[in-house]
């Protein structure tokens, strides 16, 4: 099978490489900065994005949220099913 992937450099404006499950910490950033969250199960997410700022927002059902978060805070996230989209 061919790899579409395989000799692109990561960019913002494309899709991104990887998914990765979100354990809400008010302590640790992400392990990986996220270009966008997606969000299973509705609800409350409280995060810090890349940029500083410390934002709470509701979403619904599988909704995606686009923009750079760096933590996902625990206190004030109700959502669950957090995933992040990442360029690694």
């Amino acid at each position: 099978m061919s790899n579409p992937f395989e000799n692109r450099m990561p960019s913002l404006r494309g899709p991104a490489t990887d998914m990765e499950p979100v354990l809400p910490s008010d302590l640790s950033d992400l392990p990986n900065v996220a270009v966008s969250l997606y969000v299973e199960t509705g609800g409350a997410v409280s995060f810090e994005s890349v940029a500083g700022g410390v934002r709470t927002v509701t979403v619904g059902d599988n909704a995606i949220l686009p923009v750079g978060v760096r933590k996902v805070r625990s206190t004030g996230t109700t959502a669950s099913g957090i995933h992040a989209f990442v360029l690694i």
